[in-house]
């Protein structure tokens, strides 16, 4: 990124932890309200030097990744269903709309009771969380395709196939990352309400415990933090991905 982009960046961090510092003095805040930012940041440190974070760290990045990268791929294919086909539209949009309409924090305990606790309830969480942005990105991608377009991809022969993966899908590109930018950073939430409603291992269930069992308050929100910039760096990741793709076409 330029610098242009990261200045303001970090100068609104600059900012925001000067705000914090300002906050706990005047208002006295004890520590286990609200911690300093430095102690924050100590506690940061110690965390990843002494490997406290690495396991929850590995565990969470696992469920997100193949939750983001399931629940997408699967996204895909039914938001271009939903374009291309009135009746997979009129039979699955009901179910979809009313899939989301419920909560996922809801839904989370029966989804872990029906899969268990392990590793393939989170990736279900995950994948649903990621799935409904992307499937709509899709679809508005795929219908705003021109039909003049397509239509001439016809009349010299292209097969449909031709016509998917040369027109319908680069065309659509841009609206199938503007979904991908909002399900990387709901597939964080998901592992987090995943490690939350069953889990023994995973950066949610860090802070439980730091804020449970250890009463590590600066703990937890250093774990919140790594939550935080984890969201950062994979929304970034498919920003850079989306530059190289949708800029090369």
């Amino acid at each position: 990124m330029t610098r242009s982009v990261w200045l303001p960046v970090i100068g609104a961090f600059i900012i925001f932890v000067l705000v914090w510092k300002a906050i706990v003095i005047v208002t006295g805040l004890p520590p286990y309200i609200l911690p300093a930012p430095e102690s924050v940041g100590q506690s940061f440190v110690e965390a990843w030097l002494d490997g406290t974070f690495w396991p929850h760290f590995r565990a969470t990045m696992v469920e997100i990744a193949i939750g983001f990268v399931v629940g997408s791929v699967l996204a895909v294919i039914a938001g271009y269903g939903l374009a291309r086909s009135d009746l997979f539209a009129r039979l699955a949009s009901p179910y979809l709309v009313a899939a989301q309409a419920v909560p996922i924090l809801a839904l989370a305990p029966l989804l872990v009771v029906w899969f268990g606790s392990g590793l393939l309830s989170k990736v279900v969480i995950c994948s649903l969380i990621v799935f409904f942005p992307v499937a709509i990105a899709t679809m508005v991608g795929i219908r705003s395709v021109d039909p003049r377009l397509i239509e001439l991809g016809r009349s010299l022969r292209a097969t449909k196939r031709q016509i998917l993966t040369t027109l319908e899908i680069p065309a659509a590109l841009p609206y199938i990352f503007g979904g991908l930018r909002v399900g990387v950073t709901l597939a964080v939430v998901g592992a987090v309400v995943a490690e939350w409603a069953g889990g023994n291992i995973g950066l949610a269930v860090l802070i439980n415990l730091a804020k449970g069992s250890l009463f590590d308050i600066p703990l937890m929100f250093a774990t919140l933090l790594t939550l935080a910039l984890v969201g950062i760096a994979l929304y970034l990741a498919v920003v850079v991905a989306e530059r190289r793709l949708v800029g090369a076409r």
